[in-house]
């Protein structure tokens, strides 16, 4: 099994979500989170002001996959959150050793 986890754009969530629902997924755990890369921040105007924001609002997907799904997944993410700009996110794959549904005590696939 493999965890993936994409940082994504906010307005890109539907999309990727249509993507990730014609693949056949039908759970993810979405948040919302604040962060930088190579874009940094950016300045803004308020009231006259100028000020810094240095954290960019950006959403967060993970998912839990059967490894053999895993290479179909991070494309369809890939293409469904490209924007052609900077600040697009990221995906990281990470191996599972097990899950567990607390529900029943199946694990292994057959939790996902």
């Amino acid at each position: 099994m493999k965890k993936i986890e994409a940082i994504i754009k906010p307005f890109k969530l539907e999309s990727v979500k249509e993507a990730l629902t014609d693949l056949g997924i039908t759970g993810m755990t979405v948040s919302e989170v604040k962060g930088y890369g190579r874009q940094k921040g950016h300045k803004e105007v308020y009231r006259g002001a100028e000020y810094n924001v240095e954290f960019n609002p950006k959403t967060k997907l993970e998912l839990v996959v059967a490894e053999e799904l895993a290479d179909k997944i991070v494309n369809a993410i890939r293409e469904s959150a490209n924007s052609g700009k900077i600040g697009d996110g990221k995906i990281f794959v990470t191996p599972v050793d097990n899950v567990m549904r607390i529900r029943t005590g199946e694990q292994g696939k057959e939790a996902i």
